[in-house]
């Protein structure tokens, strides 16, 4: 694997003055590995981690060829973005999430939109349940199914189709970052506000694992509760933002 991302590097590398190649390899390979496990947590078993970290190399060796654009910014703090980017843009390509997944989830999305109109307040996973006809362990069960569903389809919000938002915004210029996309400054106020309101407990996954950077299983030992636990309260969290964002 590391041989065929060096061949296709030494191509964008031979008018790139930031860092010889085998350097920027050498240095930052352990950072496109922890982002690749990482992102693998809210992943299910079908995707193969191989494949998202020479997506993440990929993305490095593209941060490097572009750096001197990123006026000010660190170079790690960069690549990262980058390294996402090309990650996430390799699974949504390979478009490994069934239909069928993404379908269950937007109704979960309906209805908790629904109950908190009605309610004025996040609704328990009872009467998210309730809601959908579904038995508790059901719900949780699709929740744990879904896992990684956050990671490439966050729509716009705006839209009413089925098209995938990073489809949507990165057609017509293949230089944009979908991150910078999603991360404007009017949406990172609204998506403050929006984590604001989640339930607690929610809130501190969401904590532990985008500001800690705590896996799954790190996250249940500090809560106390299971792996796939964790991932449900992911998935649900991730559900109710969504929920919010296309509210607001």
């Amino acid at each position: 694997m590391k041989a065929t991302v060096q061949k296709k590097a030494q191509t964008a590398y031979r008018q790139t003055a930031f860092m010889d190649l085998d350097e920027c390899v050498t240095r930052y390979a352990p950072l496109v590995k922890r982002i690749a496990h990482h992102m693998m947590a809210n992943l299910p078993p079908s995707v193969e981690v191989d494949d998202i970290i020479q997506a993440g190399m990929m993305g490095l060796l593209d941060a490097a060829k572009r750096y001197e654009e990123a006026q000010g910014a660190q170079f790690e703090t960069y690549a990262v973005q980058r390294i996402r980017g090309a990650m996430l843009d390799g699974l949504r390509q390979s478009d490994w999430l069934p239909r069928g997944l993404r379908k269950n989830m937007r109704r979960i999305e309906a209805a908790i939109n629904k109950l908190q109109q009605q309610l004025k307040r996040a609704p328990g996973e009872q009467e998210l349940a309730d809601e959908l006809k579904l038995p508790l362990a059901e719900y949780q069960h699709m929740l744990q199914d879904a896992r990684g569903y956050q990671l490439v389809y966050y729509e716009d919000f705006k839209g009413t189709d089925d098209e995938p938002f990073l489809d949507r915004h990165c057609t017509a210029d293949k230089k944009a970052d979908p991150l910078e996309a999603l991360l404007d400054e009017d949406m990172r106020e609204v998506l403050i506000a929006a984590i604001g309101e989640l339930p607690e407990r929610e809130q501190r996954v969401m904590a532990l694992y985008y500001q800690e950077e705590l896996n799954l299983r790190e996250i249940g030992e500090v809560l106390g509760v299971s792996e796939s636990r964790v991932c449900q309260l992911h998935t649900q969290a991730i559900s109710r933002l969504r929920a919010q964002l296309r509210n607001r």
